[in-house]
């Protein structure tokens, strides 16, 4: 079995991004040379996500404020706001999820319709990293 690592860092000019890196991720997958096996994506910061989702501009703004309804930004929000103002962006994480699993199949990602992975970020404008870790044959 073979084994394959790729970093992507992000540092995104908005407090809150939602980036499709499916052609990152493709491009680690080429770089692997893995044909068959299991994709890892994950984000390596506790303000940040990955998840997969349809790449639709609408969709996207519904999750922006789904999100800002449900967990509010604001500095007087939150115990963890004693220190930072940031506690919303660990809530919200936590609710897109850590990381995703992807199927290999003959050397692509094998995703259903219109499936696409995202980083989403929470607590921008700082410098953050996503892990791509590919395992196979």
């Amino acid at each position: 079995m073979k084994s394959y690592k790729k970093e992507l860092w992000f540092n995104t000019p908005n407090r809150v991004d939602l980036i499709n890196i499916t052609p990152q991720v493709d491009e680690a997958l080429k770089e692997s040379k893995i044909k068959e096996g299991l994709c890892l994506v994950n984000a390596m910061h506790i303000t940040a996500s990955v998840f997969i989702n349809d790449d639709e501009s609408g969709l996207h703004e519904d999750y922006k404020k789904w999100l800002e309804e449900k967990v509010p930004y604001g500095p007087a929000c939150y115990k963890h706001n004693t220190y930072e103002d940031n506690a919303d962006a660990h809530i919200k994480r936590q609710l897109m999820g850590r990381e995703v699993v992807v199927a290999v199949t003959d050397g692509k990602l094998d995703f259903g319709p219109w499936e696409q992975i995202f980083y989403g970020e929470f607590d921008g404008r700082r410098k953050k990293r996503v892990m791509i870790k590919i395992i196979g044959e």
